[in-house]
């Protein structure tokens, strides 16, 4: 064992490579700059492609994909609703089934949350959830019964007109 230092792996120091150009808010997005910065490896954007047809990235030459800036706002919808709210991809399916539009859909999206930040404290507050006027338990269990009930009925009056 010798006292020296491990030499670097490479003759270039990371801190000279030059740092990615910030691109406009409008340019298109390569599937590693999405994925980097959504926090996600590769492979799951091009999973998603495949249960939610409405991320739909231009593939130009070679099958490379560039996300339209709406695509990736849609894509930070789907992440944080899978990984941050806990929705199934079913779920999220049908969230944005019943939303209508991928518009609306994205248009409830709340401020992006990092996947690694934990702080809660400093998250904007979460916006009111609409009233929703379902049925309360028992009144949709009383519906259900009595169409049980009224099925029975026709199939012993099926059972005795045929027999």
């Amino acid at each position: 064992m010798s006292d020296e230092t491990e030499a670097p792996k490479s003759d270039k120091d990371v801190s000279e490579r030059p740092a990615r150009v910030e691109k406009s808010a409008s340019a298109f997005r390569t599937i590693s700059e999405v994925a980097d910065e959504l926090e996600l490896p590769q492979h799951v954007l091009r999973f998603w492609e495949t249960k939610f047809p409405q991320v739909r990235p231009m593939k130009r030459g070679g099958g490379r994909r560039y996300y339209r800036p709406d695509d990736v706002q849609l894509l930070y919808r789907i992440r944080d609703l899978l990984y941050v709210d806990g929705y199934t991809i079913k779920g999220v399916q049908k969230l944005m089934r019943q939303s209508g539009s991928v518009r609306n859909f994205v248009s409830e999206t709340q401020p992006h949350v990092p996947l690694g930040d934990t702080d809660t404290t400093t998250t904007a507050a979460p916006a009111p959830v609409p009233e929703v006027t379902a049925p309360s338990d028992t009144a949709w269990l009383d519906e259900v019964n009595g169409i049980v009930t009224e099925l029975k009925s026709l199939r012993h009056q099926l059972l005795d007109s045929a027999g």
